[in-house]
């Protein structure tokens, strides 16, 4: 066993730099969520592996599909694919082919505890879904990541393809993201209230259901920042792509009189996303300071822009 996480490792790493992707340096990006404007940028650009920060975009896909499609979560039953026997990396609730568990407690795996056989167990579900709506056969879990890329193209996350649904740097399956996509697939994952339920959760208790009893287990949330200021996103961490964060920061809406006598509210939402990170906390604790400094003074000086382009951060609402 040991011997194969060596292989492992030493794979993902020749795929990585086979593929040309820059993993030595930090990337990061803070942004305000609902002006859009950049805050604090460094390497952002850059196109590098993101590990387990692949989950925002299969949870966000699952839970606006079950929106569209009217499915309760927390009543629609999930089976355990026979694909997971085969998948490398954490399986918290040591889930095993044909075992079955709800939509909800899987999400919360997939989010919360970062496990990848919840998010390939995900994947499989909605991606037989997909097929059977268009009338096709194939890979359901191709199918999957097929919609998550159509996702990232429609919310202009430009520098970003998925390879698989939980982030692992797999043979043939070394996805690719940069700091100001992560902050895109943020904004727009922080708006979908059924993401953020999850996503803001220390701890939740969940069920699997084996061929002859229920197990209970309790998912713990890896990003130990979350309190009531901080409302998500996620954690992700693999040889090839370092500590990955991305924090949602929720602030108090600004209000201020206007001319007219009224009130003018504005709502303050900081992102903090930070790629191959040497010590992802800290840093993020350091950067949410920063940032409501950066943003206080934007909009001091009257929320002046010169570039949008380049001081924008535009994220459309594909729905």
């Amino acid at each position: 066993m040991r011997r194969f996480g060596r292989w492992f490792r030493t794979w993902a790493a020749v795929l990585v730099a086979g593929a040309g992707v820059v993993t030595g340096e930090e990337a990061l990006m803070v942004v305000e969520a609902h002006s859009g404007k950049v805050l604090i940028a460094n390497n952002s650009t850059v196109k590098r592996p993101v590990a387990s920060l692949t989950k925002i975009a299969t949870a966000v896909l699952v839970t606006d599909w079950a929106e569209a499609t009217g499915v309760d979560v927390a009543k629609r039953e999930v089976v355990v694919p026979a694909s997971v026997a085969a998948l490398p990396g954490p399986n918290p609730m040591r889930l095993a082919p044909g075992e079955r568990l709800s939509m909800l407690d899987a999400l919360s795996s997939a989010v919360m505890g970062s496990d990848n056989a919840a998010a390939l167990t995900l994947a499989d579900h909605v991606g037989r879904e997909f097929l059977r709506r268009k009338g096709k056969q194939g890979d359901p879990v191709a199918a999957f990541v097929g919609e998550m890329n159509h996702l990232a193209e429609a919310l202009g996350m430009k520098k970003t393809t998925f390879r698989n649904p939980h982030g692992l740097e797999l043979p043939d399956q070394v996805g690719v993201s940069t700091a100001a996509d992560i902050a895109k697939l943020s904004i727009y994952a922080m708006r979908r209230p059924g993401f953020t339920f999850i996503s803001r959760q220390k701890e939740r208790q969940v069920t699997v259901h084996g061929a002859s009893e229920a197990r209970g287990f309790k998912v713990k949330n890896t990003n130990e920042m979350v309190s009531e200021d901080i409302i998500g996103l996620k954690t992700g961490t693999t040889r090839a792509a370092g500590q990955c964060l991305a924090i949602s920061v929720e602030r108090a809406p600004l209000i201020r009189p206007k001319a007219d006598g009224s009130k003018g509210v504005t709502p303050r939402r900081l992102i903090v996303v930070l790629l191959n990170s040497a010590d992802r906390f800290g840093r993020a604790r350091a950067m949410i300071p920063k940032g409501w400094g950066v943003y206080d003074g934007w909009l001091k000086a009257g929320a002046p822009i010169e570039n949008r382009k380049r001081e924008i951060l535009d994220v459309p609402n594909p729905r």
